[in-house]
């Protein structure tokens, strides 16, 4: 079983930077594929940026490209999102998800995903 805890949301003006955590419990972390999804309020949820085991591999959004940055430290168990230029359309609740399967490319579709957290709240203010 993996446990995910997210931690670094708040509320920030637009233009501001936050920068999301998620740390994972077990012992194959380095083996997961992780990602980072959202929910806005009345929205589905929809991907935000997904890493491969290594990190070599990473996708974004369209939304968010150039803007935010997924990163992973093995060693720490931890996973990263760099928001920065934020905007009030990224109001939402971020969650992060792993898929214990690293031989995967990282995928977009949130059903891929075994593990979730609980969900942080970015507010961003205009």
């Amino acid at each position: 079983q993996v446990q995910l805890v997210e931690s670094g949301g708040g509320l920030v003006q637009a233009g501001g930077s936050l920068r999301l955590s998620c740390a994972a419990s077990g012992r194959t972390f380095t083996n997961y594929v992780m990602g980072w999804f959202r929910r806005a309020p009345g929205k589905e949820r929809e991907f935000v940026a997904a890493m491969s085991w290594s990190g070599v591999i990473t996708f974004y959004a369209d939304s968010v490209k150039g803007r935010f940055t997924i990163s992973r430290d093995n060693v720490k168990n931890t996973v990263y999102l760099q928001m920065n230029s934020l905007k009030p359309e990224d109001t939402a609740v971020y969650y992060c998800a792993a898929d214990p399967d690293g031989r995967r490319i990282p995928s977009r579709l949130g059903y891929v995903y075994d593990y979730w957290g609980q969900g942080t709240q970015v507010t961003v203010s205009s």
